[in-house]
């Protein structure tokens, strides 16, 4: 590992390392293997090796560094040849976290390289190795940054200053890349941009994305182009990003005055919809496109039905998740943050792994989180966490229930989605020490987190969840009742994970402490009467989802979540925790109508309110803009946060009805029940699942039903009917309950099917438009 002498420390010009070397032939296989301190992009004879971005990746690098392997051949010749590495800060020591106290040089403050090129993958034949020989210089790009954003002055040209020195670096913590490193997707166009009142232009390109824009510009040498970006324009339409935060998150090319010069970001990306130029200087702008950066690129999910909104939801869930899909699932990528936050991916893990194939994604980011886990359990907020080496500012940043769930969470679903049981027994004690640091919080079934941040097994609870109006708040779930919710949850799943993985005594034991904290929950929580303590939607969600509540108060608990709904004047009253299990849990009690209802009624907090607003991707509040434009509080307001897109996984798994069989994952058995909301009808959906497409749609035809499906194959297909659809056939045959062992191939079920009544209310009915 050999850093650049020039290199002057963090937020100083970047700097390469290069070396000039001779081959006496090229033999056609030779590979290059190359990673880095910080970030990376390299060149062999000027020309780039590969089309990656952001290399090495993003990793808990004091214990994993990603390398990457590359054929060259082509880019080699017989003779001299030169390599040159350019080096950037990146999220080794730029800026990580907000506020009054970010880090810097957080996992180290000098960056370098390691690189060899071999004859032949496989081979011992060494061409050439980073060692002290190697030569260093300064760049064109002078500052760089992940939040920053990055300045380049085309007018410097690379030359040698200074040498190299060999840093102590123990190879054993490199591993192969282990996922799709970031690359680009289609290029976005202006769509439209205007002038403001200073003469900066303003483009607009029609979608929220996480990239870069590409410029192209002529004029004279020392002339400027800034480039800001924003999510969204303000209340007066004007263009905006006060919710970036202490982030400037903007580009500047100075230009070499060398006819036209073409320029995108190296060393960092943005998360934006619009951006505002601004020009000094004799230089005119001659082309800009947004280039959206992902790590899934290929998209493997479908939904569309006959609500625009509704298709449009999805979409926006696909854009948040391609823009936070960068390296690691973070929560927003546009301002101070851009953090792997560990209950956003845990609530959206199983829609995640529909609409992309997130397999070595989340294997990859599931490693790093096992080796951010602390010495007693706990599992931190966010993943790779720069507070693990630099507590100081931001202590206790771990424990919360509901956000260390996704140790088990993300490996659960990967093996419901991908059949992985080898994720199941890697993390297997990850989860079982999560589980029991839970337990310890409180030392027993009920937990109870403290309130203060930074304390032992503090809790977020059920963030973010609509308070309603401040002359009479809605009721929210408390913190215990949350912890002591997921305790049960936890155990239950990792309870499950042990007996997959052979570990018989493990799963005996989190079985009784589930039983135990059920037992207590039932205690603690559910009145005499069926109501639970804090009567809110959440608690009630995430109480029938699993099977939390007993059998003697289910009808009673089922009228108190009606109520708990009817407060809310049917909208939704969940936030990050409670949101995934509301329609879910509305279903599971035959509340399909009601279920419907808090699903399209578009007013806030609502799904569809944010797209009748004009998102192009998921909000993180429900009330990011207000009815009259207003811009909400910018200290935490991210306009492409996926958490709530999770409602996409319902509309695969109940609407267009499949889903994959907890007893023979990864698609080997596809469960079709579908749930039939006839504002929806026509249905249509597919899912390029690991044993081939599943397709479903259906029509509803008053009370007649047509609903065809595809079972993929190398798979076979199961069948679950409602009680509710009569005089159903099944490719002709009368059939009624469960239908196994259904073959490969195209099927057709028609069915006779009473829609359930909705409720009222006075006014417009819930699922009213508005004009």
């Amino acid at each position: 590992m050999v850093r650049p002498q020039a290199d002057q420390g963090v937020g100083t010009p970047a700097s390469f390392v290069a070396k000039s070397f001779s081959l006496e032939a090229v033999g056609g296989g030779e590979v290059l293997h190359i990673s880095a301190l910080g970030l990376y992009r390299a060149f062999i004879n000027g020309q780039r090796v590969g089309n990656d971005l952001l290399t090495p990746g993003w990793t808990a690098y004091d214990a994993r560094l990603s390398y990457q392997s590359y054929p060259v051949s082509h880019l080699l010749r017989a003779g001299e040849n030169r390599i040159e590495i350019w080096l950037a800060d990146g999220w080794l020591r730029s800026q990580m976290m907000w506020g009054g106290s970010p880090i810097f040089n957080t996992w180290g403050d000098r960056i370098a390289a390691i690189a060899e090129l071999r004859a032949a993958p496989g081979s011992e034949t060494t061409l050439l190795v980073t060692d002290e020989s190697w030569e260093s210089g300064e760049l064109p790009v002078r500052k760089s940054g992940i939040y920053f954003g990055e300045v380049f002055d085309a007018r410097i040209v690379p030359k040698v200053a200074a040498g190299t020195e060999a840093l102590p670096f123990d190879t054993a913590i490199l591993v192969p890349h282990e996922t799709t490193p970031p690359r680009e997707l289609a290029p976005l166009p202006v769509v439209r941009s205007w002038t403001d009142a200073d003469g900066r232009t303003v483009y607009d390109f029609g979608q929220n994305a996480g990239g870069n824009v590409a410029i192209t510009v002529t004029g004279a040498a020392g002339a400027k182009v800034s480039v800001e970006h924003g999510e969204v324009l303000d209340k007066d339409g004007q263009f905006y990003n006060g919710n970036y935060r202490t982030a400037a998150a903007r580009i500047e090319y100075i230009l070499s005055g060398n006819g036209k010069e073409h320029y995108r970001p190296y060393f960092t990306f943005q998360g934006y919809r619009y951006v505002r130029v601004t020009i000094e200087g004799d230089a005119r702008l001659t082309d800009i496109v947004s280039v959206p950066i992902s790590s899934v690129t290929e998209v493997k999910a479908s939904f569309t039905s006959a609500n625009p909104l509704v298709d449009r939801l999805f979409l926006n869930t696909l854009w948040s998740q391609r823009a936070n899909f960068i390296e690691v699932p973070t929560d927003c990528p546009q301002r101070d943050e851009r953090l792997g936050w560990t209950g956003d991916a845990q609530v959206f893990a199983g829609t995640a792994c529909y609409l992309a194939d997130a397999q070595s994604f989340f294997r990859k980011w599931v490693r790093d989180l096992v080796v951010d886990q602390r010495e007693d359990g706990a599992v931190p907020h966010v993943c790779p966490d720069p507070t693990r080496l630099n507590p100081k500012d931001y202590p206790g940043f771990f424990g919360s229930t509901g956000w260390g769930d996704a140790i088990w969470m993300v490996p659960w679903q990967m093996y419901l989605h991908y059949g992985d049981t080898a994720i199941l027994a890697e993390t297997l004690p990850a989860m079982v020490k999560w589980v029991d640091f839970v337990w310890s919080i409180s030392d027993g079934p009920i937990v109870s987190p403290p309130r203060a941040w930074g304390a032992r097994g503090f809790s977020f609870g059920d963030w973010l969840q609509p308070g309603g109006p401040s002359a009479k708040p809605l009721p929210t779930i408390g913190d215990d009742a949350a912890a002591t919710l997921y305790l049960y949850i936890a155990a239950t799943h990792v309870a499950e994970i042990a007996r997959i993985s052979g570990d018989v005594a493990t799963a005996e034991r989190l079985t009784g402490m589930a039983a135990q904290v059920k037992e207590a929950f039932g205690r603690e929580f559910i009145t005499p009467s069926g109501r639970l303590a804090y009567d809110d939607q959440t608690s009630y969600a995430l109480a029938f989802l699993h099977d939390l509540i007993p059998e003697d108060k289910r009808e009673a608990a089922k009228g108190y979540f009606r109520n708990a709904i009817k407060r809310t004047d049917g909208r939704i009253g969940t936030g990050f925790i409670g949101t995934p299990a509301l329609l879910p849990a509305l279903v599971k009690i035959g509340e399909v109508g009601l279920a419907a209802e808090m699903f399209l009624q578009e007013e806030v907090p609502g799904w569809l309110y944010q797209v009748k607003m004009g998102a192009t991707t998921i909000w993180e509040r429900w009330d990011a803009i207000q009815p009259d434009g207003t811009i909400y509080n910018p200290q935490m307001n991210s306009y492409n946060h996926y958490a709530y897109g999770a409602v996409c996984q319902w509309l695969l798994e109940a609407v267009a009805g499949f889903r994959p069989d907890a007893n023979d994952p990864g698609f080997a058995n596809v469960v079709f029940e579908p749930v039939i909301v006839p504002e929806l009808s026509p249905v249509k959906a597919h899912h390029d699942s690991p044993k081939g497409r599943i397709a479903a749609e259906w029509t509803a035809d008053g009370e007649a039903v047509r609903y065809a499906f595809t079972v993929p194959e190398a798979g076979k297909g199961c069948l679950v009917l409602n009680a509710a659809y009569r005089d159903a056939m099944l490719d002709g045959r009368p059939v009624s309950g469960t239908v196994d062992g259904i073959a490969p191939g195209a099927h057709v079920l028609t069915f006779n099917y009473s829609a359930p009544v909705r409720h009222k209310k006075d006014g417009p009915s819930i699922n009213a438009r508005t004009p």
